[in-house]
């Protein structure tokens, strides 16, 4: 009878094994790796780096071509520097609500894996920068994955609350990536579309961090609502809404953009500055879920006024 069921039990194994298409397989290991490049951010990165692509001067003389695998790059460069997040927090990430479904955290990609795709996407992406555009926007991209990799991830999220806002430089230079792809230079312009998206980053990520604190306070994480507290993270935000303000703005008032990006910056970053009051006075973390939620739809609108601004000037 044992030997029955044994051999019931292999011949059902077989047959599962079986039933599965080997192509569903490859096509699940594809899909986590895909995962590994933080799609979501990823796609913002990409976003906003066209948009410095599409403002530059001399757009028009760039070849389609050449300007797809421009934002190819872009996209396969910050991916990578996504990946390499996840395979270094493989262990703080296994210990959140938040980042535990992560394929290294549940075993479906190996951590060595993991780096060696990484590390081919960044080479990968900075020879495919370098040969379609220029290796001075080649360099900015990996002056960028390093920035991210080394001194964000590294260096500052572990040892410091202000790790956001110095980390934030790396993902503020998408438009002026985009901008030298195009120009092979760096002015006024796409440094101010640095200074936004710089500027932005603590009040978007702190939002974040405020509903997500148990996580970050089980990976003893040190974001500053773990170190300093709710109402201090709030002020902060409320502080940093004002200070992205006037920069917001800078690109009309210096005539870089027109009327339709100068009125969509007024609104946008005043609605930006009542979502930190709300949160400022909820003692719940709904309007800081809100105001996550907002922070994205803001740069995404504010940038593609921008853009469409510049298509009529």
């Amino acid at each position: 009878m044992r030997m029955r069921l044994a051999s019931n039990s292999a011949l059902n194994q077989n047959k599962s094994s079986e039933d599965v298409p080997s192509d569903s397989v490859s096509q699940d290991s594809l899909w986590n790796y895909f995962l590994l490049l933080k799609p979501r951010v990823m796609s913002l990165v990409v976003f906003t780096g066209f948009v410095g692509l599409w403002v530059a001067p001399g757009r028009i003389d760039i070849h389609p071509f050449v300007a797809v695998v421009a934002i190819l790059a872009l996209a396969l460069g910050a991916g990578a520097s996504g990946a390499f997040n996840m395979w270094y927090e493989r262990d703080l990430d296994a210990k959140m609500n938040r980042t535990k479904n992560r394929p290294i955290p549940r075993g479906v990609i190996d951590p060595d894996n993991a780096l060696g795709f990484a590390i081919f996407a960044t080479l990968a992406s900075l020879l495919m920068m370098g040969l379609a555009t220029n290796w001075m926007a080649a360099g900015f991209l990996l002056f960028a994955n390093f920035f991210y990799v080394v001194v964000y991830t590294i260096w500052l999220k572990p040892r410091t609350s202000q790790n956001i806002v110095i980390g934030g430089i790396a993902g503020a230079f998408p438009p002026i990536i985009g901008w030298v792809a195009v120009t092979g230079d760096v002015s006024l312009y796409p440094t101010l579309l640095f200074m936004i998206i710089f500027m932005w980053t603590p009040p978007h990520f702190w939002a974040l961090a405020l509903f997500a604190n148990e996580d970050y306070k089980r990976a003893n994480i040190p974001m500053l609502p773990v170190k300093f507290g709710e109402r201090h993270t709030k002020i902060q935000m409320l502080i940093y809404t004002f200070l992205l303000f006037p920069l917001a703005i800078a690109p009309w008032c210096l005539g870089f953009a027109g009327v339709l990006y100068g009125m969509s910056a007024i609104i946008l970053s005043g609605f930006f500055i009542v979502t930190a009051f709300l949160t400022l006075n909820d003692s719940t973390h709904k309007s800081a879920k809100r105001m996550f939620a907002y922070s994205v739809l803001y740069l995404f609108v504010l940038f593609t006024a921008l853009m469409l601004d510049a298509s009529f000037l």
